[in-house]
C-alpha cells in the first residue's frame, strides 16, 4: 500500500526490511488532514476561520498598567499569533539537516518535544494489546509511561553493569548487550520497537555506532530501532570520531534518531523535539501528526537557535558545560566532607550531569539506598539543593543524578552535600 503524500523512498537497506509491515494498516491507509495552510499561506487569508483582528493582547508602553505586560514580550506579540503556523516548517528542518549532515528536509520531522515523536512513532508502529516495544533499562522513564499510554507490551533486556561502584578501581559502566537484544527480539516476533537511549539518561552509556549497525542490519528484527540522542551534544565536542547515530540515517531505513533541543541548547521550555529518519518513516509522522503541532513561538525560537552564530553559542556552553562537569567530580572526590561518603561515578559520563551512589556512613564503601533517598529528600526541603533520586532503577541502587550546573551552584551543591552528609 503506498504511503500518501511520499516522494522518495531513500535508501531501502537491509533487504530483509519493509516498513509496510512495520506501520500499522490503519495509518497505512491514513489520508491525512489537509489544514488550510497546507495549500496557501500569502495573500488576504480567509480561509481557516481565525480572527481577522488579530490577537487581543495590548502591546506593553510606557503607560500600560497591566503588571505581566513586560518589554520581553514585546517581540513575541509583533508575530503572527491570530494566524495559524505552519504545518511543515520547512526552514527550521532545513537547519536541522544541514546540522546533522542529512541531505533534505525529506528526512526531518518536528515534535512537541520528544515525548510527542516517542508516542507517536508507538502509535503509527504498534497494535494496542497485541505488540510490543523492547527498552534497555536503566533507561528514560517516558518509553515505559508511553507505552503504557498505548497499552502495549514492554520487553525489558537490562544494560550490562561492570567494575560498579569503584570494583578494581574503575568507574561502573553501562553497555548494551547486542547479543541478548537480537535473542529477545528473535523469540518475540511481537516487538516492533527497539529503544536505545543514547547517551543514556540515567547511564550516560554511548551507544556505539558499531551497536547500532548490528542491530539495524540483523535479519532476526524487522522493526524499527530508535536511538534517543537527547544528549549527543555532550559527546561530540569530546570527540573528533562520528558517534552519532544520525551518520547512519541514509545507510538505514529501520533506523530512527531522536535529537531535541531542550539540553545543549538549553531550551527546554519552547518544547521542540526532532526524529532524524528515511523518508517513508518520516511521511508517515508527518501524516499522522497534529496539523499545527509546532507553535509560531516555539518555531521563531527554534529557527533563530539553529542558525549559525547560535550554533556555535551552543558549542561555546557544551564545553562550558564539561569543564565544569570535571570540576564539579574532581571537587566530590577530593573534598573530605563528600569524597567519602560517594562511591565511584556509574556510567561513562558523557551527558550534561553524573551519577554518584551513595554510600553508608560507617565507612565501609557498601552502597546505601535508603540512606540516599533520605540525603535527596533533605538537600531537597532543607538546603534548596534539588538532585533526583535514581535508587530505585535497575543497576542505579543509591545513586543521585546531578545535572552540572553554573560554577557557583556546583560550589553550593558541595557545600550542601557536605553538610547533610555530616547530619544524616
Amino acid at each position: 500500500m503506498p504511503i500518501h503524500g511520499l516522494k522518495t523512498l531513500g535508501n531501502v537497506n537491509p533487504p530483509h526490511f519493509n516498513i509496510e509491515n512495520v506501520i500499522r494498516p490503519n495509518i497505512l491507509a491514513l489520508h491525512p488532514y489537509r489544514c488550510a495552510r497546507d495549500d496557501y499561506s500569502e495573500g488576504i487569508l480567509l480561509d481557516a476561520n481565525e480572527n481577522a483582528l488579530g490577537h487581543s493582547i495590548p502591546k506593553p508602553s510606557s503607560n500600560a498598567t497591566l503588571s505581566d505586560l513586560t518589554p520581553d514580550l514585546a517581540e513575541t506579540l509583533d508575530l503572527d499569533l491570530h494566524r495559524y503556523p505552519s504545518p511543515s516548517h520547512p526552514e527550521i528542518k532545513a537547519r536541522i539537516a544541514a546540522l546533522r549532515g542529512l541531505p533534505s528536509t525529506d528526512y526531518i520531522f518536528l515534535g512537541v518535544g520528544s515525548d510527542e515523536v516517542i508516542d507517536l512513532v508507538m502509535r503509527v508502529c504498534v497494535a494496542p494489546g497485541k505488540e510490543k516495544i523492547l527498552i534497555t533499562p536503566p533507561t528514560y522513564g517516558m518509553y515505559v509511561v508511553s507505552a503504557q499510554v498505548n497499552d502495549i507490551g514492554v520487553v525489558k533486556v537490562p544494560l550490562e553493569l561492570s567494575g560498579a561502584n569503584g570494583e578494581g578501581g574503575e568507574n561502573g559502566r553501562f553497555s548494551v548487550r547486542v547479543d541478548k537484544v537480537l535473542d529477545a527480539v528473535a523469540a518475540d516476533p511481537s516487538i516492533k520497537l527497539i529503544f536505545l537511549c543514547s547517551p543514556g539518561n540515567p547511564s550516560t552509556t554511548l551507544v556505539s555506532l558499531n551497536a547500532i549497525r548490528t542491530i539495524c542490519s540483523s535479519p532476526k528484527f524487522n522493526g524499527i530501532v530508535i536511538v534517543d540522542e537527547a544528549y549527543i551534544d555532550f559527546v561530540t565536542l569530546e570527540t573528533d570520531k562520528p558517534v552519532s547515530a544520525a551518520s547512519l540515517v541514509e545507510e538505514f531505513s529501520n533506523l530512527v534518531v531522536f535529537q531535541t533541543l531542550s539540553k545543549s541548547f538549553g531550551l527546554a521550555a519552547i518544547r521542540l523535539g526532532i526524529a532524524l529518519a528515511q523518508p517513508p518513516l518520516i511521511q508517515i509522522l508527518t501524516n499522522t501528526k497534529a496539523p499545527y503541532n509546532i507553535s509560531t513561538p516555539t518555531a521563531h525560537l527554534a529557527l533563530t537557535a539553529l542558525s549559525p552564530s547560535s550554533v556555535a553559542g551552543m558549542r561555546a556552553k557544551v564545553a562550558t558545560l564539561i569543564k565544569n562537569r570535571a570540576t564539579l567530580l574532581e571537587k566530590l572526590f577530593s573534598s573530605e566532607g563528600t569524597k567519602r561518603n560517594l562511591g565511584q561515578p556509574i556510567g561513562a559520563g558523557h551527558a550534561n550531569f553524573i551519577m554518584v551512589p551513595v554510600l553508608k556512613k560507617d565507612g565501609s564503601g557498601e552502597v546505601d539506598n535508603q540512606r540516599a533517598a533520605r540525603v535527596y529528600k533533605v538537600l531537597a526541603e532543607a538546603n534548596g539543593l534539588v538532585v533526583r533520586f535514581r535508587g530505585n532503577e535497575l543497576g542505579c541502587e543509591a545513586c543521585l543524578r546531578i545535572t552540572i550546573g553554573t560554577e557557583e551552584e556546583n560550589e553550593a551543591a558541595v557545600t550542601r552535600l557536605t553538610k547533610v552528609f555530616n547530619e544524616i
